[in-house]
């Protein structure tokens, strides 16, 4: 979900702003995944590199981040969305935010709609070492391990393969997501800032995405007219 900072300077705004902002395209997209029939949507909320950002921004978000989360609570509940966090281990992390996380989680758990997953002090590199330390601690001799076995040890094992991502505001660049699951995902490249991105993009995505030829690294079937 990128470009907030970005709409923000571009009406002479501070980049808080446009975290703001962004609260009405986090729900207008939800809502539209759901009605489009998406049993899995994930959100890149915040990286372990964005800790990196100024102190005051940073603790914004994270007030931010709450604030959307106990308002929003009771329709993610009615619509039937059963919400997940992946990330949240730093210690950097409000103890009152990442219990508001854990709540959500519960308070969602026997939801079957379609399934939220939050990505917040999320990194794909840090998933893959946790899930490799994990495999040494148990013993499991390095004969043995294959990749249906290393994706068991990754957080939220259940989690498919990402089909698509859409990453907004133009930027052209993975920024350390699910490195392990986006491995064959399709990619689609909208010019619109976050804020500005509305249902009718996303569904605009949607449609790009069913006409791809995924061809998963082999060949499409010859039928009767191919000649080679």
């Amino acid at each position: 979900m990128d470009g907030n900072g970005r709409w923000a300077q571009r009406r002479s705004l501070p980049r808080t702003a446009g975290h703001q902002a962004a609260e009405t395209a986090v729900i207008d997209i939800i809502e539209a995944a759901r009605a489009a029939g998406v049993e899995w949507l994930s959100l890149y909320a915040f990286s372990t590199e964005n800790w990196n950002r100024p102190g005051p921004e940073v603790e914004f978000l994270m007030r931010l981040v709450r604030r959307v989360v106990r308002k929003h609570a009771p329709l993610l509940l009615a619509r039937g969305i059963r919400c997940r966090f992946l990330g949240v281990t730093d210690p950097r992390v409000p103890h009152a935010l990442a219990r508001d996380f854990d709540d959500l989680t519960t308070l969602t758990a026997d939801n079957r709609g379609m399934t939220l997953t939050v990505a917040f002090d999320h990194g794909g590199r840090r998933d893959i070492v946790e899930a490799a330390r994990s495999l040494i601690l148990s013993g499991t001799p390095a004969d043995e391990v294959t990749e249906r076995l290393f994706a068991d040890h990754l957080p939220y094992p259940d989690t498919p393969d990402v089909d698509l991502v859409i990453r907004t505001s133009g930027e052209q660049r993975i920024s350390n997501f699910m490195l392990w699951q986006v491995a064959y995902a399709e990619w689609v490249f909208p010019e619109a800032l976050w804020p500005d991105f509305r249902a009718s993009d996303f569904l605009a995505c949607l449609h790009t995405y069913r006409c791809r030829d995924r061809r998963f690294g082999g060949v499409p079937p010859r039928t009767n007219g191919d000649r080679s």
